[in-house]
């Protein structure tokens, strides 16, 4: 089972990896920048919870480190929103 599901995981980050791929190619820089961050963050999640073994963790830890992902996302964001301004 547990060989399953790390199966399944690394064919979720495989496809999330080609979806980076294939939004970064987007014309429109503010959308590729806003799903090459969004396809982090959901790449991150499934790290956290698959490989490193936090899906049977308590509640806390999940959310601990899922908020730090989404803060790590945000002031990645903030970078490229900084970017484009300057």
């Amino acid at each position: 089972m547990v060989r399953v599901r790390l199966t399944l995981a690394w064919l979720t980050l495989l496809s999330l990896a080609i979806a980076t791929l294939a939004a970064s190619l987007l014309p429109n820089r503010w959308l590729a920048d806003a799903l090459v961050l969004s396809l982090a963050l959901a790449k991150g999640r499934v790290i956290v919870l698959d490989f490193l073994g936090l899906r049977h963790a308590p509640a806390l830890w999940r959310g601990l480190l899922t908020s730090w992902l989404a803060g790590l996302v945000a002031l990645a964001g903030l970078a490229v929103a900084l970017r484009a301004l300057v």
